[in-house]
């Protein structure tokens, strides 16, 4: 079960056609708008039909903290294509109990090229946030996800200490007052569709995105867009098994043949995601129907890692209310 769509066929082509060649075992793919509630009142019921799902991180967590999803031992997935062992090739927090990643997707900043002279356009999270360099309009996420933790990076903070940073009080002040920054320049969006429609409207020069909406509108409407890859925040989601899945060893053989270096390469070229391992990246074909090469285009390439961050489903199980409330009145506040 996963979420249809582009997202969908891109597995269907990459992964379940090839498995169901080389093992016989025949995939059956559906789709589901969120693919954790079925599967949870499927495993409350003990009426389970789905195999194998496609969870959000934040589910995944949650439900196998719940005892809904089968552990899968990290140990058990294939090497590397260049034999680094599994868990030391797997990004950072992307395997974890009962999930392993599918794929990478990132916020990233896009902003349009004709709004700059050639080749000045901005280059890096910090020149978002600077509205004298770069004038115009902003896109900003109508969230604390993901936003903060770009202030903190454009106001000098390295990728890797920045939750450190924003787990203080201190930390937390410096992201908003970044956010002042920009605050008067801002137009706020909630849904993914909207960054790639404010830069085609014209309502504002650069803004936060999700990194396959910007592709696909460059790619696919050859629009005039490109990406900031630095500053990046990446996030994922994967493979999981519910608890009393009927074919739960087959379940666990697709998983580990998804996820192997060269299959997981595969998917990319169909979609904008980036493989979650790195060996993968070696891997990494054309966009589908093009001679043009998917990997720069890919939040695991490794030129766009330079200075990314982690999301940390840790850090926002804890405080995502807390500053959510402290966001939602920033927002109404002079």
């Amino acid at each position: 079960m996963g979420w249809g769509g582009a997202y969908a066929n891109s597995q269907i082509e990459a992964y379940f056609k090839p498995f169901t060649e080389k093992t016989g075992i025949k995939v059956n793919s559906i789709d589901s708008d969120n693919p954790a509630i079925p599967v949870k009142a499927q495993v409350d019921a003990g009426n389970v039909t789905v195999d194998v799902a496609v969870l959000e991180i934040a589910d995944a967590v949650r439900l196998c903290d719940e005892g809904q999803l089968v552990q899968i031992d990290g140990a058990d997935l294939p090497d590397g294509a260049d034999g680094t062992k599994a868990m030391d090739d797997f990004l950072p927090g992307t395997v974890t109990e009962c999930m392993v990643a599918a794929d990478i997707f990132a916020t990233i900043i896009g902003y349009d090229t004709t709004k700059f002279a050639e080749g000045a356009g901005p280059k890096t999270i910090a020149d978002f946030f600077d509205i004298e360099k770069f004038p115009g309009k902003r896109g900003v996420r109508k969230n604390p996800k993901v936003t903060l933790e770009m202030a903190l990076m454009a106001d000098g903070v390295p990728a890797a200490e920045v939750y450190a940073v924003l787990e203080t009080p201190e930390g937390v002040d410096r992201a908003f007052a970044k956010l002042d920054t920009i605050k008067k320049d801002a137009v706020f969006w909630d849904a993914g569709a909207q960054p790639p429609q404010l830069l085609a409207d014209g309502e504002v020069v650069m803004t936060m995105a999700y990194n396959g909406r910007i592709f696909n509108a460059a790619h696919g409407e050859n629009k005039p867009f490109d990406i900031v890859w630095d500053g990046q925040v990446y996030e994922w989601e994967g493979f999981s098994i519910p608890k009393g899945a009927p074919n739960e060893e087959a379940a666990l053989e697709l998983i580990k043949y998804a996820t192997s270096s060269e299959v997981s390469a595969k998917a990319a070229s169909y979609i904008s995601y980036g493989p979650p391992r790195k060996s993968a990246a070696a891997f990494v074909g054309n966009i589908d129907g093009t001679d043009k090469p998917m990997l720069p285009n890919l939040p695991t390439a490794p030129q766009n890692l330079g200075n990314a961050l982690a999301s940390s489903q840790d850090f926002w199980v804890d405080r995502d209310t807390e500053l959510g409330e402290r966001y939602n009145a920033w927002l109404v506040s002079n």
